[in-house]
């Protein structure tokens, strides 16, 4: 369950006030274009309701995708790389200013962050790239959605998806590895914490770890088993139980605890930024007991197909203390059996039933409390199997976990290729623009600063009544 990005905004630009161009005049306009339509779509998709914004995705990457090519011609030109075989001189009339709106900082709970001044292309460059990686990391979101709501999707439909969701997160580990590598030549580290190396090399980790857990959901049949429970209209559980082989248990856990160990650097890596928005650093501890619940439950699973029931129930209840569900205690254990506490825990389950329908924040715990449904439900079969037949002692689960195997890799992150513009597009741009030509312009308006705003309560059209100088002050 990826972390919900909000995409940023920005403010518009023009590219032919900063930059020229003796040999592609034409470059300047063209980027501006682009980079009109990807502002005018960012401001769209941000205006949508929550349950819309999956499905206009793809908008903003068909956006993306077009207006990167000309921002690398822009840095290859103020380089002196050549573009296609071709030579591109361009010219820095005076330091590029941008505006753009920092998600990942910390904000003023209720408010929207505010937007940041940058300076220079590179600083363009970065925030362009990060919500690209946004962007693939909310399409494989997306795509896991279709696993938890309240239509069970069918085997072909749950394996394209996953392939899918897999594939994005990769996608978004290039896209931050290439900026962790590019910032590593900078002299002085950015005034935003969005594209510091310290967040940059937090989302790389965090994008390699989901997709190391994509890789168990592929082959784990029990999330679907308790997606069943919750079906009305399901009734296989009549005729056919989960079954997973025990061979690949082993290999499971291992895989998890991998994951777990990606969020874990991640997570020194945020503790060394400052002013980072807390659900991000949140999530991220909830996204390494999460790997760390899968794999003590992998790990039971291995040992109940070999027999070893006790030993299994004693890595379940050592995948809730992880989970941090664990009860401690006798008093705790009549707590949690009491009326009242069945209550609330059928009411939490039932709010993030809404929240998976809805679509809106869910998993917003990276899927800490769906794996603690899994858990829960293999040890009320496990202990009534050896409370009935089996009768093996339960050993204690604090042993196990500190005998944890080491993770296992199972991606090798891929090299993210800066794209270029075609030959043909590089030709037309030799001609100098057309005097009547204009960049697009955005019908969307533009975001007001903080200072811009008007003040809360007040009637549209009166923020000058309300100024300092007036006589209501």
């Amino acid at each position: 369950m990826p972390f919900p990005f909000a995409l940023p905004t920005t403010s518009s630009v023009s590219f032919t006030d900063f930059f020229s161009s003796s040999t592609h005049p034409s470059l300047p306009l063209s980027a501006t274009t682009c980079r009109g339509v990807l502002r005018d779509a960012l401001k769209k998709h941000k205006r949508l309701p929550p349950p819309s914004q999956p499905s206009n995705l793809p908008t903003v990457l068909a956006a993306l995708n077009e207006y990167i090519p000309y921002l690398f011609a822009l840095d290859a030109g103020l380089g002196g790389i050549k573009i296609a075989g071709e030579e591109v001189d361009i010219v820095l009339v005076k330091e590029l200013e941008v505006e753009w709106r920092a998600t990942l900082s910390a904000s003023v709970p209720g408010r929207e962050p505010a937007r940041v001044k940058l300076k220079s292309l590179e600083s363009e460059l970065f925030f362009v790239l990060s919500t690209l990686g946004y962007v693939y990391s909310s399409l494989a979101r997306a795509q896991l959605h279709t696993l938890y709501n309240a239509t069970l999707p069918t085997a072909e439909q749950r394996a394209a998806a996953i392939a899918s969701a897999m594939k994005y997160f990769l996608e978004a580990n290039a896209m931050h590895g290439y900026l962790v590598a590019r910032a590593g030549q900078w002299g002085a580290p950015p005034t935003v914490v969005d594209i510091s190396i310290s967040v940059l090399s937090a989302l790389a980790e965090l994008t390699i770890a989901e997709a190391t857990l994509i890789t168990v959901l592929k082959d784990d049949p029990y999330p679907g088993v308790v997606l069943e429970d919750r079906n009305k209209q399901s009734k296989d559980w009549m005729f056919k139980s989960a079954q997973i082989p025990k061979v690949r248990a082993h290999l499971f856990a291992r895989l998890c605890l991998a994951a777990a160990e990606h969020a874990t650097k991640a997570q020194a890596m945020l503790s060394s930024a400052s002013r980072v928005d807390e659900s991000l650093v949140k999530y991220l501890d909830d996204l390494r007991r999460t790997a760390r619940g899968k794999a003590c439950r992998f790990l039971g699973i291995d040992a109940e197909l070999a027999g070893k029931t006790g030993e299994g129930i004693a890595w379940l209840r050592g995948a809730k203390r992880e989970l941090g569900f664990a009860a401690v205690g006798i008093e705790d254990e009549k707590k949690k059996a009491s009326g009242f506490a069945k209550l609330k825990k059928e009411w939490a389950e039932k709010r993030e039933d809404r929240r998976i329908e809805k679509g809106g924040d869910w998993g917003a715990d990276a899927g800490k409390f769906e794996e603690g449904r899994v858990v829960e439900m293999l040890e009320k079969k496990w202990v009534k199997m050896n409370d009935t037949m089996g009768v093996q002692l339960i050993p204690p689960s604090e042993p196990q976990l500190a005998g944890m195997p080491s993770g296992r890799e199972y991606h090798t992150p891929k090299m993210y290729i800066a794209p270029a513009l075609d030959e043909d597009v590089m030709a037309r741009m030799r001609a100098p623009p057309d005097p009547s030509d204009a960049a697009f312009k955005s019908d969307e308006e533009d975001s007001c600063d903080e200072s811009q705003s008007s003040p809360v309560g007040a009637f549209p059209g009166t923020k000058g009544e309300y100024s300092a100088g007036s006589a209501y002050y």
